[in-house]
């Protein structure tokens, strides 16, 4: 069987990437098409990785300013060459789920979220965007074909696996098509416990708008407690710019670094509605509960008093309160790291592995677009 793997493209080193690297070790011999490619990514074992570009790799700006070619993107998916392969596994919140198959080629959709600047975060994206009032007003109009395109291209799709509860509605409500859930995966025996944490606690992941970091920048502001954000973003300048000395910004930081921070924080902020939230499954696979917001993705992983608890407005002063009511020694580290064992990266890939051989077969047998019976 040969297969292909589609990923809409690589500029950073994310959820959508960690569960890409998974399907490169199901299918080591798969090349990978991408649209562009930054070899610069901390990523490096991507680097030794078949990775294939379409022709927006060599335009100008490319690295710096890829939002100037949305509107190349969905011709340059349609250029990817996929033809003669017998299974294809897009990874996709954006484009990928576009290419053209041949009519005897299974085309197989893991979908991290319908594209949320062009669906759900619409109005905030183009609000937030720091561009001239010129190419805003131009906007509404591309993302309106996109959006198009975005519904049709889903057509394509033979099968689509969802990464959450969350997304699958979402997949029904936008492409009007089902999905099964597979929770992308963790690999737990990386993770260790500490019996005691420190005296810190913890938020962090791509420092971006819709991630809210800054209600948790404003909220500790307010208490004075000491926090430590990783990682970088768009608004890593401006929630530094807000911050009091009690709040330490980590940039980002290694695999090891991160385990060591995960493990040691009282407990580890989740302001965002995710998609599925892997930040947060990293920091319980630690043995440190989660302090959320109530909606998406946490919903499904987390059980309130058992690896964290919620907060139900998204604002500073309710996070404020939820951490000043947060009692850590009420969560048992082992506790909390048996709650998200499901997540562990070996479901990932037996589930993973067991449909893909599933719609196989039933491609062969001329099953097409079904609902899922495994």
């Amino acid at each position: 069987m040969k297969v292909a793997l589609v990923h809409d493209y690589l500029t950073q080193d994310g959820g959508a990437e960690r569960v890409l690297r998974v399907l490169q070790e199901l299918f080591p011999d798969a090349p990978t098409f991408v649209l562009f490619h930054h070899p610069s990514t901390p990523n490096l074992l991507m680097r030794e990785k078949d990775i294939r570009t379409t022709f927006l790799q060599y335009l100008p700006f490319i690295k710096r300013h890829y939002q100037w070619y949305l509107p190349l993107m969905p011709f340059a998916t349609e250029r990817h060459n996929i033809q003669n392969f017998d299974v294809v596994i897009s990874s996709t919140s954006a484009f990928a789920k576009g290419i053209i198959t041949s009519p005897s080629t299974l085309h197989i959709s893991y979908c991290h979220t319908p594209t949320r600047y062009l669906w759900t975060d619409t109005h905030s994206y183009i609000q937030e965007l720091n561009y001239p009032w010129a190419v805003k007003a131009m906007l509404p109009s591309i993302i309106s074909r996109l959006r198009l395109w975005d519904q049709m291209s889903a057509q394509r799709v033979d099968h689509f696996i969802a990464n959450s509860e969350v997304v699958k509605e979402r997949i029904q409500k936008f492409y009007r098509r089902d999905a099964r859930v597979i929770y992308p995966p963790i690999d737990l025996n990386t993770y260790s416990l500490a019996p005691h944490p420190e005296d810190y606690f913890l938020a962090g992941g791509r420092l971006v708008s819709y991630k809210r970091f800054d209600l948790v920048v404003e909220a500790f502001n307010r208490l004075g407690l000491p926090l430590k954000i990783f990682g970088s973003g768009t608004e890593e300048t401006t929630l530094k710019a807000r911050a009091l000395p009690n709040i330490e910004f980590l940039g980002r930081v290694d695999d090891d670094a991160l385990k060591n921070l995960y493990r040691n924080a009282i407990a580890f902020i989740n302001p965002q509605v995710e998609d599925f939230g892997l930040t947060a499954i990293e920091s319980m696979a630690s043995g440190r509960p989660v302090i959320a917001y109530a909606e998406g993705g946490a919903l499904e992983t987390i059980k309130e008093h058992i690896n964290g608890i919620f907060f139900h407005e998204q604002s500073w002063e309710a996070i404020a309160d939820a951490v000043l009511h947060f009692d850590h020694t009420r969560f048992m580290p082992e506790e909390v790291r048996a709650s998200v064992e499901k997540f562990d990266i070996a479901q990932f890939k037996k589930q993973l592995q067991d449909s893909v051989e599933a719609l196989t077969e039933d491609y062969k047998k001329g099953v097409r677009q079904t609902h899922f019976n495994l």
